[in-house]
């Protein structure tokens, strides 16, 4: 009882303001009292508005007022300090706006520790300690202290709601249970959340697990960052060092041919000048010939123009041949043609290479990949512009349109012969190599048709299956013939149900495998989707025959 009231003391020589024992007390005309510097520091703050108010009453003074020390207080103060007690035990702590205040407490409210669910009310540790003196109360289930107690009543019986109905999904009370929920299925409020409970543990489960698992993957993937970075310093580094080498080896051999050219150079420049000393002695010669006939000729006395006759007369047969051919500046080309050889097929080489390094670099497996657009503007974030290789077309395929269109013309152009090039089917492949994610799309006319992709290494040469878009394993297309329209690869063909629009938009998800073929036109219809694996970069083509004017373009969607 002595605590109590030392307690008791506590609460009534506490300012409300700083939550302590009074320091130099002064009590104004409402009657509470606060610390001096507490009281002037709160009406400070509203001397703008001029109007001072009690900060626990909310009381309001017209003017401010001269404050004085309470000097009974100031003495009460001291004694109590005397006790030892400079500090309220952390249980006694008042209630703040976010605490859970006791429903017991009279005046300024202490916060509560516990909840009970039979009374549904909170309490401070002072009026919670008959449920644990008490037999009566030991039985009641005691909670963290809840705002929500008032949740657990029936707004319209005003009854704890013990029982769950399984068939409303609520809970409700007893009343209901003979009333509104009568005849469903019901059980108490505990059972339920035992059943719940038992739901979220084994949720609660899997999520761990999948925590677990992500944790697992997420530490291979930062592996597999430290490997790639690893990886790419050093091929960085070796590439740069073979790079070095080949620019030395070029410049090396770029160097030897430079020798060589001057050196057949000088000697074919000695040769000639050889040859223009001896021609430019022999027209001395004969200029010395030519002026002695002369003088013979133009002699009148004819005893000695007889005389001297066989003397002259003679003329020396020249050692060199009467006529000079000389070739056109012709004397390097060769070398020329031979250096533009050796460009012609780095630069093949260094594409080709090139395009294909991203193939070469192991990609890590996406534990969540993208989907397939859903919509037309889904796939135009992907879009490609693609154009045609001039070098892969065969002989009647005319190109226009900056190498984006290609029209059947039903007789040969005027294309150089080149290894590339297809020479028994009217089909063309694109310049770009196509790896990730692309589309495009192609307007058509004609009786044959074929939108494909195809690997580099398709054959070129005659009309065969090895070189048929379609008829081989390093081709996809799809057949746009209006009267029958179908997919094929590797000679397998497989007819396609619908019409088929003006307009082919094709999708393409490299890594993951997959090749779509759709009709635009108001909307998208899927024609044909593949799931396969892709072991190289892919061209697209098309084929077009066999009327003149037939013609298919890489369009640029609007």
């Amino acid at each position: 009882m002595e605590q109590e009231a030392v307690q008791l003391d506590r609460e009534t020589f506490s300012c409300s303001i700083c939550l302590d024992l009074l320091k130099d007390p002064v009590t104004i005309p409402c009657g509470h009292s606060f610390c001096l510097s507490c009281i002037k520091t709160h009406w400070d703050e509203e001397d703008q508005k001029r109007i001072y108010c009690c900060p626990q009453c909310r009381e309001i003074f017209t003017q401010r007022l001269v404050l004085k020390k309470n000097t009974m207080l100031a003495a009460l103060v001291e004694q109590l300090k005397k006790t030892g007690l400079q500090a309220a035990p952390a249980d006694h702590c008042f209630a703040g706006p976010e605490d859970v205040a006791c429903d017991f407490c009279t005046g300024r409210k202490l916060k509560a520790i516990k909840s009970c669910l039979v009374y549904l009310a909170s309490y401070c540790e002072k009026h919670l300690q008959p449920h644990y003196d008490s037999a009566t109360f030991k039985k009641h289930k005691l909670v963290e202290p809840s705002k929500n107690l008032q949740e657990n009543i029936c707004s319209q019986h005003d009854e704890v709601m013990k029982m769950f109905c399984r068939t409303d999904q609520k809970c409700i009370c007893s009343i209901c249970l003979m009333d509104k929920h009568k005849g469903h299925d019901t059980v108490s409020a505990k059972e339920e959340r035992t059943e719940r409970q038992r739901e979220l543990e084994e949720r609660r489960g899997k999520i761990q697990q999948r925590i677990q698992d992500r944790e697992k993957d997420v530490k291979l993937l930062q592996q597999e960052v430290e490997a790639i970075n690893h990886s790419a310093d050093k091929t960085v580094e070796d590439s740069e060092k073979i790079f070095t080498e080949l620019i030395r080896l070029i410049q090396k051999r770029s160097s030897d041919v430079k020798q060589q050219i001057r050196s057949q150079q000088e000697t074919e420049v000695s040769r000639v000048k050889e040859l223009q000393e001896k021609m430019e002695q022999e027209i001395t010669e004969l200029k010395k010939k030519e002026a002695e006939l002369k003088q013979l000729l133009n002699t009148e006395d004819h005893n000695q123009f007889l005389h001297s006759y066989p003397s002259l007369s003679a003329l020396s047969e020249s050692t060199h041949s009467s006529s000079i051919n000389i070739r056109p500046l012709r004397h390097f080309e060769d070398v020329t043609a031979a250096v533009s050889e050796l460009r012609d097929k780095l630069q093949d080489i260094i594409r080709d290479t090139w395009t294909n390094f991203s193939l070469t670099i192991t990609e890590v497996e996406v534990l969540l990949s993208e989907p397939e657009p859903k919509s037309r503007a889904g796939f135009l974030k992907y879009l490609c512009l693609i154009t045609l290789d001039p070098n892969t077309a065969n002989m009647y395929l005319l190109l226009s349109q900056g190498n984006r269109k290609v029209t059947w013309m039903g007789q040969h152009q005027s294309y150089s012969s080149h290894s590339k090039r297809f020479t028994g089917c009217s089909q063309v492949l694109s310049r770009e190599n196509l790896t990730g994610r692309c589309y495009w799309e192609v307007e058509w006319r004609g009786t044959v048709v074929y939108v494909a992709v195809a690997y580099k290494d398709i054959s070129r040469a005659g009309s065969g299956i090895e070189s048929r878009f379609g008829s081989n394993n390093k081709s996809w297309v799809l057949d746009c013939s209006k009267a029958s329209s179908r997919f094929g690869h590797n000679n397998m063909w497989t007819s396609i149900s619908g019409p088929v629009s003006s307009r082919i938009g094709v999708y393409l998800d490299h890594s993951a495998g997959i090749l779509s073929f759709y009709s635009v036109s108001e909307t998208m219809t899927l024609l044909h989707r593949v799931q396969t694996t892709f072991t190289q970069p892919l061209h697209a083509g098309l084929l077009v025959g066999f009327n003149c004017g037939d013609f298919a373009e890489f369009c640029k969607p609007k």
